[in-house]
This record gives C-alpha cells, structure tokens and sequence, in this order.
C-alpha cells in the first residue's frame, strides 16, 4: 500500500462525497493510488453492504466504480496540467455500469482504471472491480471539468 493517496490531495472542504470523502466518516473511504499507468483501490466490506447473504449491494458497487472513476480523473487532468491548487475539479457526468456476476463480501474488492478518452473538458474512465481474482463488474465514467470556485469557498 501507498504511504499517500489520490483522496489525500483534494481540498480539506469539500470532501464529503459518501463514497469517496475523507471527511465523511460515515462513507465508505475509498482510497486510490498510481500503479504504472492505471489507479488502484482496495476496499474491504462490512456485513452490512450487503444485498443478499455474502453477497455486495450493487448500488456499492456503482459507487466504487463511480469514485474510483472520478478519483482517476482528477488524478491524471491534474498530473497532466501540472496545476496542483485544484482550480477545478471533473465530476461524474455519466456512468455505465455492467454486474457480470455477484460480488461475494468475504473477499477485499480491487478497483482498477485506466483512461479510455481525454480532452481539456472530458475523460472517459474505465473501471473494473474484482473480488479476490474475480471480475464482477465493469463500468464506464463519463466526467466532465468543473471550476472549483463555484462550490468550493
């Protein structure tokens, strides 16, 4: 595991997103981290993310591909901008998601992205979610730019 994470660098207000927010304590804290040329995030869940016995809820599920998908956006418009004072932000402007198979819970769940598609105001993420070696979903994160000063004061 990293000693930092993508969620790490986000501004300190702001960050109460449920999947994905540091200042969430209730949410479920998902943290994203480069490896080579993808994100990763590995997420244990609790009994009570369940949708049936053993197995994961698939609005969880949706969640973790959708902030593990925006995490990665954000991460690579700032790394390839260079611009570090979070002047703006990409947001979740679609998402598809695929359940190839039920997620069981007895395992850690890997998220894994990468970029598909990216212009100065769209990325396109691909994201995919296995339990222990297992591909159980798949999803893709349209996103768009936003100016961070309009919500973030």
């Amino acid at each position: 595991m990293p000693d930092e994470y993508i969620q790490d660098y986000w501004p300190k207000e702001g960050t109460f997103c449920w999947g994905c927010g540091k200042n969430n304590e209730h949410g479920l804290q998902l943290k994203s981290y480069w490896e080579d040329n993808e994100t990763i995030a590995i997420w244990k869940p609790k009994d009570y993310h369940l949708a049936f016995p053993g197995i994961l809820n698939g609005g969880i599920i949706a969640t973790l591909i959708d902030c593990h998908g925006t995490g990665t956006a954000n991460a690579v418009a700032h790394r390839t901008t260079g611009d570090s004072g979070l002047h703006f932000m990409f947001v979740t402007a679609g998402i598809s998601v695929k359940y190839i198979r039920p997620t069981p819970i007895d395992k850690p769940i890997t998220l894994r992205a990468r970029i598909l598609e990216m212009n100065e105001n769209k990325i396109k993420v691909l994201c995919e979610l296995f339990s222990g070696d297992m591909k159980c979903a798949t999803g893709e994160v349209f996103t768009v730019r936003v100016d961070t000063t309009l919500f973030l004061q």
